[in-house]
Order: C-alpha cells, then structure tokens, then sequence
C-alpha cells in the first residue's frame, strides 16, 4: 500500500535496538491448527501503526476481519519483524493479542500483512532486509503460532518488487513454513498483495508469481491493488477493477493451467482505495463503485475483498486528497465496511436464474489499420432465460470496439468487431466483454494483437532545454528554471503540497515484453523518479545535492509506460533533470 507514508516509515525505522537474528515457534513452540479463513472474505486494512485498537474499530464498523498492516524490520540487515518496524510493538501476545482474541470471539479473524510501501521503499521488508532463507521462516512462523493464524498476506511493491534476491528468498521460505505447517498439521495460507494495471499485473509483479512456483511455494490468493494507477487517464475505478482482475485471472490461467475456472477466480483477491486516492481525484472509488464491485466479485466468487483502510471509512474531509484518516468524498461514515461485509462467508451463492457467456474466436491478430470479429455467445446455466447487457472495455488508444446488439436474451449471441488505426502501437490488448443481468455479471476476454515492431517513443525533453515542461503534465505549480540545473542551464522544478505530490508524468510507447532503464538527477526531500502503467517501478532518495536515480523496468504486452517524477505531500520542493530512457 502507499501507507504509511515515507515520513511515518522512516520514523520507525529510527529505532536502533538490536534484534536477533532467529525465532522460536512462539508461545510454548507447539503449532496446533488455526480455523481456516472463509472461502470468500471481507478484510479491509487496518492502520496498525496508529494507536486505534483493531478489536473496537472491527465492532464498530462490521468488519469481522481484518488485514494487519504492516510488520517489517526496524532497519535493513535485521531479521526481526515488528509492527510497523517499531521494536516497541514486537511479534508477541502483549502487543494486539487481546484484540485479537476479541476479535475471534465475535466470530471474525486477522490476516497479519508483512511489507508495505514504506518497508518496500526503505529495505525493511523482512525478505529484502534478512539474507537467511530460515530466519525469514522462522520469523513467519512465529507470527503463526503467537497470533494462531492462518494467513499470511505479503505486501510487496516498489523496489520489492526489482530484489530479485528477496523474492526468491521470500518465496523459499515460504515453502518452508509450508512444509513445516504441514507437518504439525496446521492450515495455512499465503497472499500476494501486488499492484496492478488496468488490465492486470505488470512483469515485475508476474515475477513473483513465477519465483514462487519455481521455489514449490503455494500462491492461496492474489490480492491485487486497484488504485494508484498514476497513467494519466480516466478511471471508471469500478470497471478498472474489473479489468484489471480479468487481466490476473488470465494471467493465473497461465501460470497453473490444471485450476479450473472456479478454482482461478478464488485465487484473486481485490483491495480498493475509498474515495480519493493517493494519485488524487481523477481516481476516485465512489459508493456506487463499491454496489457495482462487490456485486462484481460476488458474481466471480473471488477470494478476498478489501479497502485501504479501514481508519478512512467515514466523510470527514469531503473534497480533500487523500489521508490516513477520511475518503474525500461525502459519505457516511463505514459505508464501505457496511456495503463490503455481507460478502463474508456464504454470501457468494450463484443465483437462481444464471448464464454463461464465451467468445469465438477468443484471439486475433491484426496489422495496424485492420480490424476483426468475434461471436458472444450466451447460454442458460439455471433457471429461466434473462435478458443480458453487454459492453466490452479495455480498448487502448488507437482501437475501437463495438456490440452488436449490446442486449441479448441468455442463449443468444452478439458480435464483437473490433477495429485499429493505421497508427495503433503494436502490442497485445486484453478487451473484456462483461455481460450483466441485474446483479448477476460474467465476462470473457478477447485477446488483440496488433502485429509490428513497436517502440517508436522516446522520452522527450529529459533535460527540460526546451525552457517549458511540454510534454510533460504536471501538478500546480511546477517549473522549469534556471538553477540549480544539473546539466545543462535548465531543470525541473516540482511543487509538492499538502494535497498533492508535485508529480510531472510523460507517456511512452516502448518495445512491448522488454527491459530498460528509466535513470535521472534529483535533489530534494523526498524525490522520487518512477513509471507505472505498463509497468511499475521507481526509486527515491533525500538529498541536498543532486543524486542520480536508475530504475530498470520491463514493459509489459502493450508497451505503454508513464514515466514520473515527484516529491511527497508538504516536503519541499524536488529538483529534476538529465531523465532518460535507455
């Protein structure tokens, strides 16, 4: 998640108590077998590092279970998980404990969650921080057994998301608590919380998925983050979502090709953002985007809905960016606890009159300018025939997609045509076709490959020479001027708020499926340099001086990118220049 913020995170990490480097099993080291979590969960987020007790907020919102972020090490080289890397909130049953107990007295449960943006960012993920594969086990283990739980939910973006070593590392252990959980005859699970793009998950996060399988390690659910996109477009968050997890769903397909369909859908997981997110209003999440998700992941029968967080449940700051403690939006307060709970349990019934909906052919490839056809058939599954909505989403630029007839009566059949520009950039591009009877939804996904080379864009105006930031878009305020400048007699200057990042963005179209490094000069509090998009990575540093950030980076199918440069809220000014994409 993008909290806590960096401030608050290396806050923590201040702390210099020395922490061992191994774990017992926990209170009188015996496993014994924790009650399984419901097939289909409700946990949002809850801020851990806050002070609140999660056993009152649980209470009071309806949200029976809950995700506990983050634990991570209180500085890098340690092997000792705390939460939220204060060594004054260890891994112990005096610290959350009681809440806990509470908490599974009132029939719910906790997900403890290791990592987050600020351990991610500061190298105090446990995985990245520790080097020893039996350490980070130990240290889950102990988690396990102090809190008798039965998952585990890592957190991993940001610069997790390139240490390689790290995920291979966590990954291991992974498979060694596994081992271990199933010789004492404990269930436990293991989520991957990743972000995402609008149509699933970049390379980077692929990668860990890939790294898991080769270590042997169970992947239970994939819990993606549908915010925080930073491209630059318009967000329709509710369908996005939906996208965006049809894009996983296909990508999981890949990856275990022996799960069945129902099997795949219950390994994704969806964490939303209420309200206004960290990259400001052009992504908000509405109430009405929480009816149409959660009657979208009843439909799928997904493994775990969830929001961030639980502490910006209520309308206290409407209009406003977003916070640790309200949405920005009007709204009453636990509306999304409340509209998210009942999918707790045994709520995912499939409804009395349903259908199915399939295409043929399910791919095309096409030159640039050229265009195809698909057939969308229905069928009747149970009960009696409805009459079907049908829309299709996720065109890129350059390609447009049609319907017709856009309403069938289940067992009838559509056509989808789809047609592309002379100028499309080749790539493949998952459309989604979602067919919709009342609350009842199902989708399919045709895939486009535009055939060609690609990879015509290039960064433009990295120096910022030209004296003006086109075509660059950015946040109020910012500027080109005239010092301090790296090379050169110009730089960029960003100008970070309370309300905003100060963020400068520029678009690309690079080689679909291939690795680069996006690499700059920064000086200021804070100064981040990133792409998101088609793909997700970034560096920060603090500096009074200009400091050179690399970020290598592998496009994903389209090749589409959004390369970024930002300070953080209230910090200062951040000085960019010589950026470049090699």
């Amino acid at each position: 998640m993008t909290r806590p913020r960096p401030v608050r995170a290396l806050l923590a990490g201040l702390a210099t108590l020395a922490a061992s480097a191994g774990l017992a099993l926990g209170a009188g080291g015996t496993a014994h077998a924790a009650t399984p979590l419901p097939a289909h969960v409700f946990a949002p987020y809850f801020e851990a590092y806050n002070g609140d007790s999660p056993a009152a907020l649980s209470q009071a919102s309806g949200a029976a279970y809950l995700t506990m972020a983050f634990l991570q090490a209180d500085k890098k080289g340690s092997c000792t998980p705390y939460w939220n890397g204060d060594t004054s909130t260890p891994v112990a049953s005096s610290v959350f404990g009681t809440d806990f107990t509470t908490i599974r007295s009132r029939g719910g449960d906790v997900i403890p969650s290791l990592g987050g943006y600020g351990a991610d960012n500061a190298g105090t993920e446990i995985a990245d921080s520790c080097t020893n594969v039996d350490s980070i086990a130990a240290a889950y283990e102990k988690i396990i057994t102090t809190y008798d739980v039965s998952r585990l939910d890592m957190d991993v973006e940001d610069n997790s998301l390139t240490n390689t070593a790290g995920i291979d590392r966590r990954n291991q252990a992974i498979r060694k608590v596994q081992d271990w959980a199933a010789a004492n005859g404990r269930s436990v699970q293991f989520s991957y919380t990743l972000p995402t793009t609008t149509t699933g998950l970049a390379d980077s996060g692929l990668a860990v998925l890939r790294s898991a399988k080769n270590a042997g390690a169970k992947v239970d659910v994939v819990n993606i983050m549908t915010f925080d996109y930073y491209d630059g477009a318009t967000h329709h968050m509710a369908t996005d979502t939906e996208t965006a997890a049809s894009g996983l769903h296909n990508q999981l397909a890949g990856l275990y090709p022996n799960l069945s369909d129902t099997q795949l859908w219950n390994m994704v997981g969806v964490t939303e953002m209420p309200g206004v997110d960290d990259y400001g209003p052009a992504e908000t999440f509405t109430t009405a985007d929480a009816t149409a998700v959660y009657d979208w992941a009843v439909s799928k029968g997904i493994n775990t809905l969830s929001f961030w967080a639980l502490q910006r449940d209520n309308g206290g700051c409407p209009g406003g960016s977003a916070s640790d403690t309200c949405s920005g939006i009007a709204q009453d307060t636990w509306y999304f606890s409340h509209s998210f709970a009942p999918f707790t349990g045994g709520t995912t019934t499939p409804p009395a009159n349903d259908f199915s909906v399939s295409l043929s052919p399910a791919t095309a490839s096409v030159d640039p300018g050229a265009g195809a056809t698909a057939a969308v058939r229905t069928s009747v599954t149970s009960g009696s025939a409805q009459s079907v909505d049908l829309a299709v989403s996720g065109a890129p630029s350059g390609v447009t997609a049609s319907l017709s007839p856009s309403s069938v009566t289940a067992g009838g059949t559509s056509t989808l045509t789809v047609k592309t520009a002379a100028g499309t950039a080749p790539g493949s591009y998952p459309l989604t076709v979602t067919a919709a009877a009342g609350s009842t939804r199902h989708s399919a996904t045709f895939t486009l490959t535009v055939n060609g080379s690609g990879g015509t864009t290039t960064l433009a105006n990295g120096d910022f020479e030209s004296g003006s930031l086109t075509p660059w878009t950015c946040d109020t305020g910012a500027a080109v001027v005239s010092s301090p400048a790296h090379g050169g007699s110009h730089a960029l200057k960003t100008a970070p708020s309370a309300s905003q990042t100060g963020q400068c963005a520029q678009s690309l179209t690079l080689k679909p499926n291939t690795s680069y490094t996006l690499s700059g000069w920064v000086q200021g509090p804070y100064a981040y340099l990133g792409v998101s998009g088609g793909a997700t990575a970034s560096s920060w540093t603090s500096s009074s001086s200009w400091s050179k950030l690399t970020v290598p980076f592998t496009t994903g199918a389209s090749g589409t990118v959004t390369v970024y440069v930002h300070g953080w809220y209230a910090q200062g000014a951040v000085y960019a220049d010589d950026l470049n994409v090699s």
